[in-house]
């Protein structure tokens, strides 16, 4: 706190409105908030005593105060607030700890045309709820919207409907499935393609080996003699490239190495885009003799549980394909255990509702992103199966 007397508040909550924008509701710690004082630097517009959905006019707010201000709107849930020339002596005051999101649904607008709305409302929904929180995912083209739980979102659709007037759909988040291979293989590919006018013609041989895990794509070149001038090598890697987004399964390939060996041209009909078709149909052509295998995201999952229920949450994760690291009592919490385990992402959806149902309510869990994993072959076959169909 403050060691004069000018005003010190903080944050509780946000609220966006869509005719008063957004209001702040503050907590006034020390001092007397006045309309048009600047607080962090943001000019105060208007103070207002909420009763329900009434809001009243009021001129100053004093210690103890409870009241929302008005067109904050750089300042967010939680923080400390204070006058002009109190910065140096005001530390921030606590704030509760964000909660980690347990439960995703894939939301998207019923019309296509709302795609940019829906991005600004979520924004918004976030601001006013931090225990929401939504992303992108590349590989699946999906805005995932992250909660507590299933009702949680239930009600954040509700609000996007109702508040925002934008109908949306939610569904369960395709998974972020890659491709790597388990062997090399060498691979040629020529495009020679002949018009009216200049033709176009590229040939290549390539190399294709497997990388460890996590080490991403590498593109090299040997080439000797010419065999390849110099700029269409460019073009050569673009075409791997392209090809890698979308590998012989439909997904991102990763961990994999190319190497152009050899290849041809000719002084008039050669390209950079020629080069780059001779990859991509090299690539095609060889990646099937390397083994493809169908990788899955894994998370390392921490859960914590009341002692009683260890032994079923235990079962929880076998059944889900998790595999269990070990577990010891939680630090500071008596009665509880915390459960260290890898589960497939594949696996995670419903997990806090199931674990929710398991230990009366209480079980909680912390997760990130760990590594890729090989897709077990059964389940391999269902995920290509249902991929085609989709196609």
């Amino acid at each position: 706190m403050g060691t004069g007397d000018g005003p010190i508040a903080q944050v509780l909550k946000t609220f966006i409105s869509a005719q008063g924008g957004k209001l702040s509701l503050v907590r006034v710690w020390q001092g007397t908030l006045t309309d048009g004082m600047s607080l962090n630097k943001v000019r105060v517009s208007g103070i207002y005593r909420l009763m329900g959905q009434q809001q009243s006019s009021v001129a100053q707010a004093s210690a103890g105060d409870i009241v929302a201000l008005g067109r904050m709107d750089a300042i967010q849930t939680g923080d400390t607030l204070f006058g002009n020339g109190l910065s140096a002596e005001v530390s921030e005051l606590p704030r509760g700890d964000r909660l980690s999101p347990v439960f995703a649904q894939a939301v998207r607008p019923q019309n296509r045309k709302d795609e940019v709305k829906l991005t600004a409302a979520l924004n918004k929904l976030q601001e006013e709820d931090p225990a929401l929180s939504w992303a992108m995912q590349d590989n699946t083209h999906e805005i995932l919207l992250w909660g507590q739980g299933e009702i949680h979102l239930l009600i954040a659709k509700e609000r996007l409907e109702r508040k925002y007037n934008l109908p949306v759909q939610m569904q369960a988040p395709h998974i972020s499935y890659c491709e790597t291979i388990r062997k090399s293989a060498s691979s040629h590919g020529r495009y020679k393609h002949q018009t009216g006018g200049h033709g176009q013609f590229g040939d290549v041989h390539l190399d294709i080996q497997p990388q460890p895990r996590g080490e991403g794509f590498q593109f090299k070149e040997t080439i000797v003699g010419g065999a390849v001038p110099r700029q269409y090598i460019p073009g050569v890697e673009m075409g791997v490239r392209e090809f890698l987004v979308n590998g012989i399964y439909g997904f991102p390939v990763v961990d994999v190495s190319v190497t152009l060996t050899n290849g041809s041209y000719h002084s008039v009909d050669s390209s950079e885009q020629a080069f780059k078709q001779a990859a991509r149909l090299a690539m095609q052509s060889g990646m099937p003799n390397c083994q493809p295998v169908l990788l899955e995201p894994i998370e390392r999952i921490v859960i914590s549980t009341p002692t009683a229920f260890t032994s079923s949450v235990l079962r929880l994760i076998t059944n889900r394909r998790g595999q269990v690291l070990g577990y010891e009592g939680k630090e500071g919490w008596h009665g509880w255990d915390e459960v260290s385990a890898y589960l497939p992402m594949a696996e995670m959806h419903g997990l806090i509702i199931e674990l929710r149902s398991l230990t009366q309510g209480v079980g909680f869990f912390h997760w990130q992103e760990d590594h890729l994993q090989e897709v077990p072959d059964k389940i391999a076959e269902r995920v290509l199966a249902m991929a085609n169909s989709a196609a």
